[in-house]
C-alpha cells in the first residue's frame, strides 16, 4: 500500500533549512531528500502560500524558513500540503447495499474519527522548535558528518 510521505519530506527539508545560514537552493534539499527539484518547488510552493517559507531569487537564492520554528506546528505543515490522508485504510465500500457492510463501516467510520482527530490534536502539540531541539541532541551524541550540500 503507498504512503503518502509528503508532510515526512517536509519535515525533513525544513530542519536541514534550519540549520543552515542562508537560502537552500531546490537542487540541494532535492538531492537531500533524493527526489527532483521540481517536486521540492512545486511542495515549497504549498509552504510559501502559508507564509511557512520564502524564496530569493537569483544566484545566492533558495528557500527560507520565514516563520518562528515554535510557531509552526506539524498540523498547519499537513493543512498547507492540502491535508493529505492521514491513513491509507478504508471502507471497502462507501455506499453497500448489504446491512452486514454498513454496520462494518458504521463502527470503522467512527473509529477512523477518533483516530484522526487524536492524531490531528497530537500534530497541533508538536512545533519544528521541538524536532529541530530533538535534532540537536541527537546531532550532539552522533559522530560528526557532512552539512547538506549547496
Amino acid at each position: 500500500m503507498k504512503r503518502n510521505s509528503r508532510l515526512s519530506s517536509v519535515l525533513h527539508a525544513l530542519l536541514h533549512m534550519a540549520e543552515q545560514q542562508g537560502p537552500v537552493t531546490s537542487d540541494a534539499l532535492a538531492r537531500c531528500l533524493g527526489t527532483n527539484p521540481v517536486v521540492v518547488r512545486r511542495t515549497m510552493g504549498y509552504l510559501r502560500e502559508a507564509g511557512i517559507v520564502a524564496s530569493d531569487r537569483g544566484h545566492a537564492g533558495g528557500w527560507r524558513i520565514q516563520a518562528d520554528l515554535g510557531a509552526i506546528s506539524l498540523r498547519q505543515l499537513h493543512e498547507a500540503l492540502g491535508e493529505p490522508a492521514l491513513f491509507a485504510i478504508g471502507n471497502r465500500n462507501e455506499s453497500p447495499d448489504c446491512l452486514v457492510e454498513q454496520t462494518v463501516n458504521a463502527a470503522l467510520e467512527t473509529a477512523f474519527a477518533e483516530a484522526e482527530a487524536l492524531l490531528r490534536q497530537r500534530f497541533s502539540e508538536i512545533t519544528l522548535a521541538d524536532l529541530a531541539a530533538d535534532f540537536a541532541r541527537r546531532q550532539a551524541a552522533a559522530p560528526a558528518r557532512a552539512e547538506l550540500p549547496r
